[in-house]
């Protein structure tokens, strides 16, 4: 396959996959979006839609947020790891958006990574999902994938979102890379990986991984 046809083979499949895509995080809006992603950092999506109905029963935007303390929020999210961090994070932005941004979320790059404890990826997430804006937000299943599918050299993060941002219609970005994620989750995992339920990987992968694998499970 020419890398044209191998990129129109994992949207097919992807599409084919997942013609309706369940968004990972619950939240009700941007707000709640913003701060179930700050939460997402090394820690899984159900424990997060875990603890966050706890969180938002007590202050789901900025202005009860703000009521609370550091350590009553912490308390309340140390199940999500890096608690110390995000609750400074999430007060600490709840302050910023009441007072620089009339208690709304900004719907701009610059303004959402200027906010404590949010980096490129939180803020391409909250821009997809909260506001439609085309971003390919890139988490570690995206980042293993675009490798094992030879889109990418895996160097870093920084690079796969370039490279799928130029491989990929721009009109498809905020659909992709939710597939990818539930496609990584469910047939491409890092562990317990089974490459004969691996469609893409069967099909397109990069040589040096199909080695790997088969030399690995031929033991």
């Amino acid at each position: 396959m020419t890398k044209a046809e191998r990129i129109t083979f994992v949207i097919n499949t992807l599409k084919a996959h997942y013609p309706t895509i369940p968004i990972p995080l619950d939240h009700k809006d941007p707000y709640t979006l913003l701060i179930a992603v700050l939460l997402s950092a090394q820690c899984t999506d159900v424990r997060v839609n875990q603890i966050t109905p706890l969180l938002f029963a007590k202050a789901d935007n900025p202005y009860d947020m703000i009521k609370l303390s550091v350590e009553e929020i912490q308390n309340i999210i140390r199940p999500c790891g890096l608690s110390p961090m995000k609750s400074k994070g999430i007060y600490g932005l709840s302050h910023i958006l009441i007072d620089k941004h009339d208690g709304k979320v900004p719907a701009n790059f610059e303004d959402l990574e200027a906010l404590p404890a949010v980096g490129h990826k939180t803020a391409s997430v909250v821009m997809s999902q909260a506001f439609g804006v085309a971003a390919f937000p890139v988490d570690t299943h995206i980042h293993r994938l675009l490798y094992r599918w030879n889109f990418s050299n895996g160097s870093s993060v920084v690079r796969t979102e370039k490279d799928a941002k130029r491989l990929f219609p721009e009109a498809l970005w905020n659909e992709l890379h939710l597939q990818i994620i539930w496609y990584g989750r469910e047939y491409c995992q890092a562990r317990g990986w089974d490459l004969s339920k691996d469609l893409i990987t069967q099909t397109i992968g990069r040589k040096s991984v199909l080695q790997a694998y088969h030399k690995k499970t031929s033991r």
